[in-house]
């Protein structure tokens, strides 16, 4: 059986992709744009007012719209070898999609559930169901690759439908990453306080600058 292996922020890696066989300096600008085209999509179906919830057709579209274009063999398509990142093993590439089925299924009835906005509750609870979810998206790690960036995406997609603004969750290198991975390691063992603190901060940033 396949596997792969997620190799460390900042190492120096090639990749094959739709442009050649590049390094990851040349990646990260692909990767960046890859977001914007993904965030756009979103967007673009808020604006229209389009009732959609989070199902496994808009994850694998979002992906697919992100980072298609870079990767065509392989993105919005669940993987089909076995991953291991941060030395944790993935679950097995047949079951994902019965995982990523409940698991739309399960945030569907989880925010029907949700304190009343102008409850204090509210915003609380808000935090703890969007750390369940990118957890829960990023252990099951539906994707080859951009697991963690999808599932924050998606985070910013049950903010918007919610009628609260999107987030920046820093979580691409250095500092801000260490923090991000020893929260999703916390979480890992059922402690999402520190997920948490970082999905509150970044949400009060964002309610902070829509206030003005």
């Amino acid at each position: 059986m396949a596997k792969a292996t997620t190799k460390p922020k900042g190492a120096t890696s090639y990749k094959e992709t739709a442009f050649g066989i590049i390094p990851h300096s040349k990646l990260i600008k692909l990767e960046l744009e890859g977001i914007k085209r993904g965030l756009e999509y979103i967007y673009g179906i808020i604006q229209r007012r389009k009732a959609t919830n989070v199902t496994p057709n808009l994850i694998c579209k979002l992906h697919l719209i992100s980072f298609g274009w870079i990767f065509p063999t392989w993105a919005g398509k669940y993987r089909k070898i076995q991953v291991t990142f941060s030395g944790k093993e993935t679950p097995s590439y047949y079951q994902l999609p019965e995982l990523i089925t409940n698991l739309c299924q399960d945030l569907e009835e989880r925010l029907k559930h949700l304190p009343e906005p102008l409850n204090d509750a509210f915003i609380i609870e808000v935090v703890k169901l969007l750390a369940w979810f990118q957890h829960q998206f990023v252990f099951i790690h539906p994707f080859q690759d951009y697991n963690g960036r999808t599932a924050r995406m998606l985070t910013s997609f049950i903010l918007l439908k919610l009628n609260l603004p999107p987030i920046e969750l820093k979580a691409e290198t250095g500092l801000d990453r260490k923090k991000y991975l020893k929260a999703m390691q916390k979480a890992d063992g059922g402690n999402y306080s520190l997920l948490e603190t970082l999905i509150k901060r970044a949400l009060s940033e964002s309610l902070e600058k829509v206030r003005g």
